[in-house]
């Protein structure tokens, strides 16, 4: 029997399955009621898999270290010194075979790979790391006792305990089931739940297996009701794990990405454009071809921000690793940029502005007095219901607890009829053991449930409901939610002994009984979190299935302007096209259905907003898998936080303002790094053109112009450590590439005055003051010392004005007074600058064409480096004013 199993699991055999008794699918498992042994657990491992899907997006080490290592700058870099290494060694005479442009070239490469490399494993391992802080779990029975176990632990033939809200660990063929209503969304794409039953079954229309009403499927979720199952498949075998393999979608990039891979290619393009250039420009000048197309690989060089990567992956572990020590834990760490981008926080009402903790205040007849008839009849719903045992059952069955003597073995429950978000209500049929009476009783929202009462219990008459009593009813109600109560009807009617299976057509003609009136405080912090958040740029929107009078007066209370709100009937008649153009207007949408909050997150992200979705239950799951960031909270339920891309540890807003604070570092940084870095090598590109053209030289030989790039990009490694202000972590920050075009056209200018002003200064007063004469009337080897001056003198300034401007342009107050850089991007741009300035005066200079400078050299430099910052301070002032931002 058990190799009949195997063979059948292997050949998708479900209706084989589906058709099998109880006890022989137990059987097959060396399994029974009493769950596995703890020795056939290890068993079942070895002969039917582990419960764990290959992950196709999770790539392999020799993967991350090809995609570390090769990027589009890389490759650039890696032709750039292919091409290198055969003019300047495979092809050159013997006494001119040089090799040190390669080795520099690819030293870059090994030092951009290696610390991609090092970076994305530590992405990896701290994603790995936090994911199991948020370790979602299964309850099984195993030799007869329930334990939570890891869902990777299921192994086949586990007993399965189900209830609303679980993910479904598994397949499962289902040996016991209670109103189980099951979301198969994820395998069907259909968006109602579906009931499943224990019966056996032996056909289904067009054999499809999720129409198996006692199978259950990995990938979808319980909605209401309970159940127990059986795993009869785990990991790949499932019918997940099948399309899983079949399928491997790439994932959604997020707009950082998208924004980073648009800047790659747009540097590029300028690079090669400009190349070509720069080659034409020398060889047409300079009459050496040969030495022409070396600067112009040396160019290209200057123009690649090869430690791009690097900065970005860097950025993230850090940003993910800070988030963490503040309660956030980033399941998916792309998503960082998106949460600090997010300007618009879509949220529900219930735990994320209020305590959390419901208690109940009132439980009243339809006289507005206290009745301990009512609370009993509450007390049955709530405690003999299977579904989502939510905060308002808490608050019953703990006031009951206080106020009545109840045996509940004087009641046994015979069906009950599940809540879901369209009827707003559910029942329960109890059978009274000592009165031999069966009652189905509805609890439910006061409008939904006037609909199925027909009559109405006044002072002990049961008398119908007119347009009169139902106008008192609402009145009654909207006193309550006036003073921050949510309100709650309770009603009943008699049913007939003889029925044991109900559905929502009995949901009529029942007895209007009393409203059970709640009290859900705000916290004390919501009000507190909702202002800063505000403060830094985003817009809090609430979305909530309860009324609009309790919603209003929660909202007062923590400072939301209730002026804009809508409830869900308004949004049910609008077209998509309509609610795109009304839905920025109103901050708190009353009485929506999961459906509208997916709709209304929708239509925001449709107005260029970026949206985040907090929520924690089953009819949050949607919103937050179609939002830019999905946010829940670690006591979520599993669907909730599968559907997550940032967990938090505390329900609590306050907790988002650090996430949203880090993400918005993260973006500081990179974008320092990409911008800068663009400006200053297209700087130096807009100088060496108009050098090369007028110079009787190369302003700069191609080995110095790869050192440079060199020095300086080994010190940018430095930027994810640095500070950022806090007035530029208060406003939501997009990716917008053409932000990098307007910064390189107005900052890559400014520094090539210097350089030109540095050529002239050196070309006429520096070296011809050492040589005694001008370069032509110079001696073929004292034209070579000029030469080697002229280019130390220009690599000096250009590596000051390139490591000092790291420090004005990081911020758009005045430097080292008003805002101060981290103390590790101080210290290495200050070795950079170190080691550059010694480099001219050491042999390694001497091998690659620098001659030391004189002293009252640097009597010229220290004026110019001042006056450089000077006027890129005056023109980030102009900058700022006309695009109301620096970075």
């Amino acid at each position: 029997m058990q190799k009949e199993m195997k063979n059948m699991i292997h050949e998708k055999a479900y209706q084989k399955i589906a058709n099998l008794s109880i006890d022989k699918v137990l059987e097959s498992f060396s399994s029974s009621w009493d769950g596995l042994k703890a020795r056939e657990v290890q068993h079942s491992k070895e002969k039917f898999g582990i419960n764990k899907i290959t992950d196709n997006k999770k790539k392999s080490f020799i993967y991350t270290v090809i995609k570390s290592y090769v990027t589009p700058f890389t490759v650039v870099l890696m032709i750039l010194a292919t091409i290198s290494f055969f003019t300047e060694y495979v092809y050159a005479e013997p006494s001119e075979k040089d090799i040190t442009g390669v080795l520099i070239m690819v030293v870059m490469v090994l030092l951009s790979g290696t610390m991609t490399l090092v970076q994305s494993v530590k992405s990896s391992n701290a994603v790995s790391k936090l994911q199991n802080m948020i370790q979602i779990t299964a309850t099984v029975t195993r030799e007869n006792k329930e334990m939570e176990i890891p869902v990777d632990e299921v192994v086949c033939g586990d007993l399965v305990n189900l209830a609303a809200g679980d993910m479904i660990p598994a397949d499962l063929r289902l040996i016991h089931a209670k109103d189980l209503f099951v979301s198969q969304s994820a395998m069907t794409g259909e968006s109602f739940p579906v009931e499943k039953k224990v019966k056996n079954v032996t056909s289904t229309n067009n054999n499809n297996q999720t129409d198996f009403d006692n199978l259950l499927f990995l990938g979808s979720n319980v909605v209401s009701g309970s159940g127990v199952g059986v795993a009869v498949r785990v990991g790949d075998n499932t019918l997940f794990g099948k399309i899983a393999q079949d399928v491997a979608d790439d994932e959604k990039k997020t707009s950082f990405e998208l924004g980073v891979n648009k800047t790659t290619w747009l540097l590029i393009r300028f690079m090669m454009v400009i190349t070509p250039a720069v080659f034409l420009i020398n060889g047409i000048t300079k009459g050496d071809w040969g030495e022409a197309l070396m600067f112009a690989i040396a160019t290209a060089v200057g123009l690649t921000p090869e430690m791009l990567p690097m900065i970005v992956t860097t950025n993230l572990v850090k940003g993910s690793r800070d988030m963490a020590k503040e309660g956030t834990i980033m399941k998916n760490v792309n998503a960082i940029q998106n949460f600090g981008a997010m300007d618009i926080l879509c949220t529900d009402k219930t735990g994320t502005l209020t305590q959390d903790k419901v208690i109940l205040e009132y439980h009243y007849n339809t006289s507005c007095q206290e009745d301990r008839e009512v609370l009993r009849s509450a007390f049955l719903n709530s405690y003999f219901q299977t579904g989502l045992r939510n905060l308002i059952d808490k608050a019953i069955i703990e006031a009951s607890s206080k106020e009545l003597s109840i045996d509940e073995e004087d009641y046994f429950k015979i069906d009950e009829i599940p809540f879901d978000f369209n009827r707003r209500r559910m029942s329960v049929v109890i059978k009274n053991r000592r009165s031999n009476q069966s009652f189905l009783i509805t609890k439910g929202a006061v409008e939904e449930m006037l609909q199925a009462c027909s009559h109405i219990n006044q002072a002990g008459d049961v008398v119908p409901i007119t347009p009169k009593i139902k106008k008192q009813v609402l009145k009654t109600v909207k006193e309550l939610n006036e003073d921050g109560l949510r309100v709650l009807a309770i009603a009943d009617k008699k049913v007939n002994n003889q029925l044991d299976d109900y559905s929502v057509a009995d949901e009529q003609e029942l007895i209007l009984q009393g409203y059970l009136a709640f009290l859900d405080p705000p916290k004390e912090t919501a009000a507190a979190a909702i202002q800063a958040l505000k403060s830094n740029g985003v817009s809090v929107k609430i979305l909530t299935g309860d009324n609009e009078l309790v919603t209003r007066s929660v909202c007062k209370e923590v400072g939301l302007g209730t002026e804009k709100m809508i409830d869900g009937s308004a949004i049910s008649k609008l077209s998509e096209s309509e609610l795109e153009q009304m839905v920025n207007k109103y901050t708190i949408f009353t009485k929506v259905t999961p459906d509208q909050k997916t709709k209304i997150v929708k239509a925001l992200k449709k107005n260029e907003q970026t949206v985040g979705f907090m929520g924690d239950g089953i009819n949050d799951a949607g919103a937050m898998k179609v939002s830019d960031v999905g946010i829940s909270v670690d006591t979520a339920v599993d669907i909730a936080k599968e559907s997550a891309d940032v967990i938090l540890l505390q329900k609590d807003l306050m907790v988002l303002e650090q996430g949203i604070i880090s993400g918005r570092k993260v973006f500081s940084n990179t974008m320092k790094y990409i911008k800068m870095t663009a400006s200053s090598n297209f700087g130096n590109v807009f100088s060496v053109i108009p050098a090369s053209i007028f110079l009787p030289f190369l302003p700069v030989a191609p080995i110095q112009s790869l050192f440079l790039n060199l020095i300086y990009d080994t010190s940018c490694m430095s930027v994810p450590w640095d500070n950022v202000d806090k007035e530029y972590v208060e406003k939501p920050k997009k990716w917008e590439a053409k932000s990098i075009g307007s910064f390189m056209k107005w900052f890559g200018p400014t520094s090539s005055v210097f350089d030109i002003v540095t050529y002239l200064f050196m070309y006429f007063i520096i070296c011809p003051t050492i040589l005694g004469g001008g370069f032509f009337s110079l001696a073929a080897d004292q034209k070579l010392l000029f030469i080697a001056i002229f280019h130390a003198g220009w690599f000096i300034e250009s590596l000051w004005s390139q490591m000092l401007v790291l420090h004005i342009l990081r911020t758009p107050k005045i430097p080292f007074l008003q805002s101060r850089a981290s103390g590790i991007l101080t210290l290495v741009t200050s070795v950079g600058i170190l080691i550059g300035t010694i480099l001219p005066f050491t042999n390694l200079g001497a091998s690659i064409g620098f001659a030391p400078l004189p002293g009252n050299y640097f009597f010229y430099l220290i004026p110019t480096i001042i006056a450089y910052l000077l006027l890129v301070t005056v023109i980030k002032k102009i900058y700022i004013r006309k695009y109301q931002e620096l970075l």
